[in-house]
């Protein structure tokens, strides 16, 4: 894979989190624009296949065929490390979004976005790593203290 932005030992690209990093971005702004939650409302997860499939990533048709290359050891951590991030993400805007509708304090509503982003943050971080080599996923626990604070 020299060359590309997938990696020659995980055959996985890093270019997947984008769609990761832009929802966690959006939920950044709701504390300022309580109404961004309509925009995240309408985010939904994408598979790595399908996130490739819609991209402009140079090499997306690479990254397609490698992932049914991936070798187990990566593949494992990283579809669980990816489920774990996507209920974190959906759970969190249906939080919001009940939040908001509800009218609780915007400094609540700006706790809970600063504890989803750090949550996802180390979701993303762990995805990059298992993505650069590592085959570790977090374990619910690591990811509840990550909330709670």
């Amino acid at each position: 894979m020299s060359g590309t932005n997938i990696s020659r030992n995980t055959l996985l690209a890093t270019d997947y989190l984008n769609h990761f990093n832009e929802i966690v971005m959006l939920m950044g702004m709701i504390p300022d624009m309580p109404e961004m939650i309509e925009e995240c409302k309408s985010w939904h997860p994408k598979t790595y296949i399908e996130h490739f499939a819609d991209s402009s990533f140079t090499d997306r048709q690479l990254a397609i065929e490698a992932y049914a290359r991936v070798p187990s050891r990566y593949r494992v951590p990283f579809e669980e490390t990816i489920g774990q991030l996507n209920t974190l993400i959906l759970g969190g805007i249906e939080r919001l979004d009940h939040d908001i509708n509800a009218g609780a304090d915007p400094a609540l509503v700006g706790e809970t976005c600063a504890a989803l982003s750090r949550a996802s943050q180390a979701l993303m971080d762990c995805a990059s790593a298992i993505i650069h080599g590592s085959d570790r996923a977090m374990d619910q626990s690591e990811i509840d203290s990550l909330l709670i604070g």
